[in-house]
C-alpha cells in the first residue's frame, strides 16, 4: 500500500514551487526588458547616447545584454541557494 504525503510536506513544497517560480518569473522578466525591449524596440533612442564612442543602443545590443544575462544568472544562483536552504533541500557538494 503507498503512502500518500502528509499535508504539512506538500504544503511546503508547494511554497518552495511557488517562491521558484516567482524568482523565475522576475529574472525573465528582466531578461526580456534587456534583451528585446532595450535592444530592440528603444535601440533608436538608446543610439541617442554615445558610450566609448558608439551609440549606447548598438553596445547595448552587443555586449551590454550580455552583462545583464550573466548577473541575471547569477542572481539566480543566489536565490535560489537561498530558497534551497531555507526550505532544507540544500545538495551536497
Amino acid at each position: 500500500m503507498e503512502q500518500q504525503p502528509k499535508q504539512e510536506s506538500g504544503s511546503k513544497t508547494t511554497e518552495y514551487w511557488r517562491s521558484n517560480l516567482k524568482i523565475l518569473g522576475v529574472l525573465l522578466s528582466v531578461w526580456f526588458f534587456a534583451g528585446c525591449v532595450l535592444s530592440i524596440f528603444f535601440v533608436e533612442k538608446l543610439n541617442e547616447i554615445k558610450m566609448g564612442g558608439f551609440p549606447l543602443g548598438f553596445w547595448f545590443a552587443q555586449q551590454g545584454t550580455i552583462y545583464v544575462f550573466i548577473v541575471v544568472i547569477l542572481v539566480y544562483a543566489i536565490l535560489m541557494e537561498r530558497l534551497d536552504r531555507k526550505h532544507g533541500v540544500k545538495e551536497d557538494k
